[in-house]
């Protein structure tokens, strides 16, 4: 039993498939996509470049699909996945308009029981959930928002059929990822757009157009190559990351060396000295060189200044990718409101009011993000070995092995879940390593004659210490972000993530199951 059918989910199909086993996915909306279904807001879009945004799985698949841009938008992203569940016959395994609410694990016969929302159960040997990392929208906490008398939108479930903004006020809550997309998207159209800011964030551009028709060929001629570097990089992806310190060179190379990866677009950046993410000194050279630039994409000198972000260190939150973002604030049609200094009060019936007065506006657009990594997991009533239920294990964060599964679970297995660097890296790389990782694993349980696998307390113990160690030698505990829960009222705030790079984990997972699964009970 396969729940979600995002990227991990058709993938773990396909895998459990080639492997001769019978499966059955499970998913919430209408068609494939999972994330890419439900964020259709304007202006999504990966900040990902889309040939390695993309599976590797299948060199037919590679060759033939055609991006069409450097950066694919969602719509595109719907449709490649579309494409993969009918060219390998995905659909006839997948139940749709079925969102799961429990799942239970009984011990005599070894198998889990998920119930749906419509009361159906159905019985599996093993329980596999590709849930996903940003897939429930997280409430937001503003006050009066239900006393509000226009229409209310969130990114993270927009209308199929879309909105009309044309000549409307329209409010925006939110400047992370999906806000810096929509808003750009949004102002073109509406007759006023108020942007309600509490955290800046960091953005580089995009500089996103048609996909190089030549430099997709160069890609494709060698595909391999290039997916094998994906997979031994820190970062999942290619972006020449250069093993040196940020204080081994002066200031003027150091600023070469940032503008050249800034103009080629995308988060590059982050890979331009290996100390940017573990040294506070290294981090502020690049965080003062992208204030600088979003200083000189704002005519407005007071606007920039209100755009700068100062609270963390750049990377510890998402880095943005954007298209105009910046830039859309020297338009006549928008306007700033910086929550730091123009305290918010209230919602009203007819807008927003704030310490400096009311704002009136026609509809309200809510870009306030996920219960991250963790959400979709705890939404679901999940009960293991004893009755033990996993919302209270995980009470105080989330515990896991490898980000694989989780003591007292046996045949649970996590994909992309908290524990792996998933988030923190290219998450199609992510996903095809621990697509393939449990269906060794199935296949090996199943040749071997054993009936059950779990973690050990102990291995779990070591893995979730590691965890934290490793975080705790890098910046990202410095902001107060979706990585930690940080966003979401009375989560704990963990680091959730295995920050330690992608390549590194990978080795350690293979070393696992080269030596017969160490950590994990077989039985």
């Amino acid at each position: 039993m396969v729940v979600g059918a995002g990227f991990s989910g058709l993938y773990m199909l396909y895998e459990l498939r080639r492997r001769g086993l019978t499966a059955r996915v499970l998913e919430a909306g209408s068609d494939v996509g999972g994330t890419w279904y439900w964020n259709r807001y304007p202006g999504a879009r990966c900040d990902v470049e889309s040939l390695d945004y993309s599976y590797s799985f299948d060199e037919d698949l590679q060759q033939e699909w055609k991006w069409t841009e450097r950066y694919p938008a969602q719509p595109e992203i719907q449709r490649y996945l579309a494409h993969v569940a009918d060219r390998f016959d995905l659909r006839k395994d997948i139940t749709f308009d079925t969102r799961v609410v429990a799942a239970q694990y009984d011990t005599p016969s070894a198998t889990w029981t998920v119930r749906t929302e419509a009361g159906d159960r159905l019985t599996a040997r093993y329980c596999i959930l590709a849930t996903g990392c940003l897939s429930v929208p997280k409430a937001p906490e503003i006050p009066g928002l239900d006393d509000f008398r226009g229409p209310v939108y969130h990114t993270a479930t927009w209308p199929e059929s879309g909105v009309d903004f044309s000549g409307r006020r329209v409010g925006v809550f939110g400047t992370g990822s999906s806000g810096v997309q929509a808003i750009p998207m949004i102002a073109q159209e509406a007759g006023h757009v108020t942007v309600f800011q509490r955290t800046p964030a960091f953005s580089v551009p995009a500089f996103n157009g048609p996909l190089d028709p030549e430099w997709e060929r160069e890609i494709k001629t060698n595909y391999a190559e290039r997916r094998r570097q994906n997979r031994a990089s820190e970062a999942g992806i290619v972006r020449g990351d250069n093993p040196q310190s940020a204080h081994d060179v002066d200031e003027e190379q150091r600023q070469r060396e940032y503008e050249s990866r800034y103009t080629k677009g995308g988060f590059g950046i982050l890979g331009a000295y290996a100390d940017l993410m573990a040294d506070q000194r290294a981090n502020d050279t690049v965080s003062d060189f992208v204030r600088q630039k979003i200083r000189e994409r704002v005519t407005d000198p007071e606007v920039a200044e209100r755009l700068l972000p100062w609270e963390y260190p750049l990377g510890t939150k998402r880095i943005c990718v954007d298209t105009d973002y910046y830039e859309t604030f020297n338009r006549d049609n928008v306007t700033l409101v910086d929550l730091r200094r123009d305290a918010l009060e209230t919602v009203t019936a007819n807008g927003v009011r704030t310490a400096r007065g009311e704002v009136e506006l026609d509809c309200l657009v809510l870009a306030t993000g996920f219960d991250a990594m963790t959400g979709a997991v705890n939404r679901i009533d999940i009960r293991g070995r004893d009755g033990a239920v996993l919302a209270e294990k995980w009470g105080a964060g989330p515990r896991t092995y490898l980000g694989l599964g989780t003591a007292g679970f046996p045949n649970l297995f996590l994909l992309a879940g908290p524990g792996s660097p998933s988030v923190l890296t290219n998450m199609v790389t992510a996903i095809e390593q621990h697509v393939e990782w449990t269906g060794r694993c199935i296949e090996h349980l199943r040749t071997h004659g054993y009936r059950t696998i779990e973690p050990t307390v102990e291995a779990e113990d070591g893995w979730v210490d590691h965890v934290n160690e490793v975080a705790s030698m890098t910046l990202f505990p410095k902001a107060a972000s979706w990585y930690l829960g940080a966003n979401v009222p009375g989560k704990p705030r963990i680091f959730m993530p295995y920050a330690g790079g992608f390549a590194t984990y990978e080795k350690q997972c293979d070393e696992v199951a080269e030596q017969d699964y160490r950590g994990f009970a077989l039985k």
